[in-house]
C-alpha cells in the first residue's frame, strides 16, 4: 500500500535531522522522502515571492520612508548634537505646535547660534500641516513641524518632484474633550462622543449631566491635524451634525466655550488642559473606564492660573489615554539637513525635556516602530 505523503514527509524530516537514528528502517524513504521536502520547499518559496512581489509595489507607493526612531540619550544636550548646519532654515507648521516654538525652538536658537530657524507663514492661507507640506514639496521650507503623519497624495506629488520625504516622531500629543467649568459630568466614552458629535445625544441629561442643551464645537475641518484624528478614532468615517459651530482656531473656539455652559469642544491636550476657562474632560471606551487627560489632582478654574493642569503624561505614554498621537518632523531625504538636525535636537534628553515643559509627553513604544 503507498505512504501517505505526510508521512513519507515527516519520516524523511526525522532521517535529514536524526540520520543515524534508524538507518536500516528508513533507507529506502530517503530518497522519496527527500523530494518529497524539496518539492514543497520550493513551491512555499514560489508563493512566497509571488505574495512579496504583489504586495510591495503598493506599499512602497503608499507608504513614506520612515527610519526607526533613535534612542534618546540620557545625557545628550543641543550642544552634543551633531552635525548641525550653519545658515537660516525656514520652517513652517500645524499651530499645535505653537508651545514648541516658544519653549524648543527658542532654546535651540540660543544655544545653537550658527543654526538660525525663520518661521513661514503661508501667504493667504492658513498656517497648519496641510499648507506646509505643500510649500516642503515645492521646495520653498527645509521642514514643517506637522500634527499628523503624510497623506497618500502628498507622498505621490512629492514623488513626481523627485522628493523622499520623511516623517519622524518627536513627541506625543492628544485629544483633550473640554467643556464648560461649571457643568458636571463624570467623563465620556468614545460611543458617546461620536452620538453628540451626529447630533444622536443633544443634551447633556443623556449622559449623566444637567437638563441642558448641548452646543458641540470643532475647528473647520482639514484645519489641524486633532480634527482628521478625531473623525478617524471617534466618528469612525461618520459625518459631522449640520448643526456643530465652526471655528477658524482654537483661541476662538476656546473663548467660545468659555461663554457657552453647555457647550464641547475638541483639541490640541497641550492648549486645551492647562487653560483656566474651561473643563477637560476624562474619556473611556466603555462607561467608568475615565482616563483623564490631566494630571490628578485636578486644578479647579479659581485656583488657575497661580496652579494649572498638566497632561497625564503616564496615561499618554503607555497610551491608556485613548486620543493619543505622535507630533512628526517631515523633510526631504538627501536634500538639505536642517530638518534631520531639527529631528536630533528635539530627540536629544534636552529636546525632550522641554517638550514636555511645552505640554506634551514621550514617545510611546508604538509610535517609534
Amino acid at each position: 500500500m503507498p505512504i501517505p505523503l505526510q508521512s513519507i514527509l515527516e519520516i524523511a524530516l526525522d532521517i535529514v535531522m536524526n540520520p543515524l537514528k534508524r538507518p536500516q528502517q528508513n533507507r529506502d524513504l530517503v530518497l522519496p522522502g527527500i523530494i518529497a521536502v524539496g518539492l514543497v520547499w520550493s513551491v512555499g518559496l514560489l508563493g512566497f515571492g509571488v505574495w512579496q512581489n504583489l504586495q510591495t509595489p503598493q506599499l512602497r507607493r503608499e507608504q513614506p520612508n520612515n527610519p526607526p526612531v533613535k534612542a534618546v540619550s540620557e545625557n545628550s544636550t543641543f550642544a552634543q548634537v551633531n552635525p548641525v548646519p550653519s545658515g537660516r532654515f525656514r520652517y513652517s507648521g500645524s499651530p499645535n505646535w505653537s508651545s514648541i516654538r516658544l519653549v524648543v525652538d527658542s532654546a535651540v536658537q540660543s544655544e545653537r547660534r550658527e543654526y538660525q530657524l525663520s518661521y513661514v507663514q503661508p501667504k493667504d492661507k492658513p498656517a497648519n500641516s496641510t499648507t506646509a507640506i505643500d510649500l516642503l514639496i515645492q521646495d520653498q521650507l527645509d521642514f514643517v513641524q506637522s500634527d499628523r503623519p503624510l497623506r497618500p497624495n502628498e507622498i505621490k506629488q512629492a514623488q513626481t518632484k523627485g522628493l523622499k520625504l520623511q516623517q519622524i516622531p518627536v513627541t506625543t500629543d492628544g485629544i483633550a474633550i473640554a467643556v464648560h467649568p461649571s457643568l458636571s459630568i463624570p467623563g465620556l466614552t468614545l460611543q458617546e462622543l461620536s452620538d453628540i458629535y451626529r447630533g444622536k445625544i443633544t443634551n447633556w441629561q443623556q449622559v449623566g449631566g444637567p437638563n441642558l442643551a448641548i452646543q458641540p464645537f470643532s475647528l473647520s475641518v482639514g484645519s489641524v491635524g486633532s480634527v482628521d484624528i478625531f473623525l478617524s478614532k471617534v466618528m469612525e468615517g461618520q459625518s459631522f451634525s449640520q448643526t456643530l459651530d465652526y471655528f477658524p482656531n482654537l483661541t476662538a473656539a476656546l473663548r467660545k466655550l468659555a461663554q457657552s455652559p453647555g457647550g464641547i469642544l475638541f483639541g490640541s491636550s497641550a492648549e486645551i488642559v492647562p487653560q483656566c476657562t474651561v473643563k477637560p474632560v476624562p474619556i473611556g471606551k466603555d462607561a467608568q473606564e475615565w482616563v483623564a487627560p490631566y494630571q490628578a489632582p485636578y486644578v479647579l478654574s479659581e485656583d488657575c492660573p497661580n496652579q494649572r493642569n498638566r497632561i497625564n503624561s503616564p496615561a499618554f505614554l503607555n497610551q491608556q489615554y485613548l486620543l493619543t498621537h505622535p507630533l512628526y518632523v517631515i523633510y526631504a531625504k538627501g536634500g538639505e539637513p536642517a530638518g534631520e538636525a531639527y529631528t536630533q535636537l528635539l530627540l536629544s534628553n534636552q529636546g525632550q525635556e522641554l517638550l514636555l515643559k511645552a505640554g506634551f509627553a514621550q514617545l510611546s513604544a508604538s509610535s517609534q516602530q
